[in-house]
């Protein structure tokens, strides 16, 4: 339990270029569905989501490639396939990169995800970027970071890997995740730092919590990309699309003012100028919104009141850093309670206890899997509960429960948690089949049961 602090602040996050024109085609897969397993010709043990808009691929499109922090390669698809028709991007979701995996194993699966689908779709190579959620989105900027051939990183959810200063990028940075997501103060500083770089970046901010995007906010990130090319001379500029941005924004804008979300009109009228400038003279009504709010006393104290609201976040933060040793239950039920209450209302102090809830969901992960991998199992099952707790709705919560009464040969109870798991989304069967607790206390009927509800 000495280390437990230490365990806890271990986030549980842990391209070459070519010429498509020059590239054999050897296969054709169907437009306008959602492929959700091609195997990797050179290695059978790598696969990906893949969705090609309806229009075909013909000839060259851009491609954004996605990770999802489970190894989910068609969640986001899925979710963002509408995105995929609108601006004819090629979708394609990795489902092997997931949380756990090391820096070198995410360079593998790299490599051949890159590789197969460069040698089996008409990509243009100058158009290529990266997605992830959650530990997902480290990933995208890992692999930017390594190879100098992608174009732009979506990172939703988290920010850059670990120990990476934000500097002058090769590729574009937009940030994007919920009010309630417990990494928004990462990104924000992320983005901040990136004010003193010349790296073209920005913030897109949801009504949410630590999750994939709403397709809008994400339609806005593929947006940008849109912009990004026309300024960069990859694509024409397109007149308008540009002014059907313009009058969408500005309704935004005048919405929020008029709900006196000062806050949100000010960071929607610096996205749209982030977008749009250098694109037509009209984003001068932007620039003048972004002025006129910033010397608007009450934005001011809008400004401040959140400011205030994120120091106290922080000072939160660690006084739950010292109870994680010597909080017992009972503080640990009053905590989780008013924070659930809190998370419930809907004052401007809701997206605060949201953040406070993921990151009590998160420590508690990483406490309980610390304690599982020692075999404390006593201490563990303390956390897990709390787990249980904060974020009921958490499959791995349960799992790790199933997994504690495996170990105490608890049959019944462990084959409950782990239907609840499945209920909840649990989708990994390998780690099932391959938990060698399970392996000893389950038949086949058993695990027929649980994977038939997966």
């Amino acid at each position: 339990m000495d280390l437990i602090v230490k365990w806890i602040l271990v986030s549980y996050t842990s391209v070459s270029s070519g010429r498509a024109s020059g590239i054999s085609i050897s296969d054709t897969f169907r437009a306008g569905k959602i492929i959700d397993t091609v195997i990797c010709k050179a290695d059978p043990t790598q696969s990906y989501a893949l969705y090609i808009p309806q229009k075909g691929n013909r000839e060259a499109l851009p491609v954004i490639y996605f990770f999802d922090p489970h190894g989910d390669g068609a969640l986001p698809l899925n979710k963002y396939k509408s995105l995929s028709e609108a601006y004819g991007f090629i979708l394609i979701g990795s489902n092997n990169s997931k949380n756990g995996n090391d820096f070198a194993a995410t360079e593998r699966i790299w490599r051949h995800l890159s590789d197969d689908t460069r040698g089996r779709l008409k990509i243009n190579s100058s158009r290529i970027y990266t997605c992830g959620f959650s530990g997902g989105a480290k990933v995208a900027g890992y692999v930017a970071l390594q190879h100098p051939g992608i174009r732009g990183v979506i990172a939703n959810g988290a920010g850059l890997p670990d120990g990476t200063r934000a500097g002058d990028f090769t590729f574009s940075f937009t940030a994007i995740a919920g009010e309630g997501d417990m990494n928004l103060t990462e990104l924000v500083g992320i983005t901040g730092e990136l004010d003193k770089s010349r790296t073209r970046h920005r913030i897109i901010l949801f009504d949410g919590k630590h999750e994939w995007a709403p397709v809008a906010s994400m339609g806005m990130a593929f947006a940008g990309l849109q912009f990004d090319a026309m300024k960069e001379g990859l694509i024409p500029g397109d007149e308008s699309f540009i002014n059907r941005y313009m009058a969408k924004s500005r309704q935004r804008i005048e919405v929020c003012s008029a709900a006196n979300q000062l806050l949100k009109a000010r960071q929607e009228s610096q996205l749209s100028l982030n977008f749009l400038e250098g694109l037509t003279d009209q984003v001068r009504w932007f620039k003048d919104k972004a002025a006129s709010l910033a010397n608007d006393p009450q934005y001011q104290k809008q400004r401040q009141a959140r400011d205030n609201l994120l120091v106290r976040e922080q000072n939160t933060k660690a006084e739950y850093m010292q109870e994680f040793q010597h909080g017992d239950r009972n503080y640990w039920n009053k905590v989780i309670a008013d924070l659930k209450k809190g998370a419930g209302t809907g004052t401007e102090e809701r997206a605060m206890y949201q953040r406070l809830l993921a990151y009590l969901s998160l420590a508690f992960y990483s406490i309980s899997n610390h304690l599982i991998n020692s075999n404390e199992n006593n201490e563990a099952r303390h956390f897990v509960e709390l787990y249980q707790m904060a974020d009921p709705a958490n499959s791995e919560a349960w799992y790790f429960s199933a997994l504690l009464h495996a170990r105490d040969g608890q049959i019944q109870a462990a084959e409950s948690d782990l239907l609840k798991a499945a209920a909840l989304g649990f989708r990994d069967r390998k780690r099932l089949e391959q938990q060698q607790e399970f392996k000893n206390l389950f038949t086949a009927t058993n695990f027929s049961r649980i994977e038939g509800k997966m």
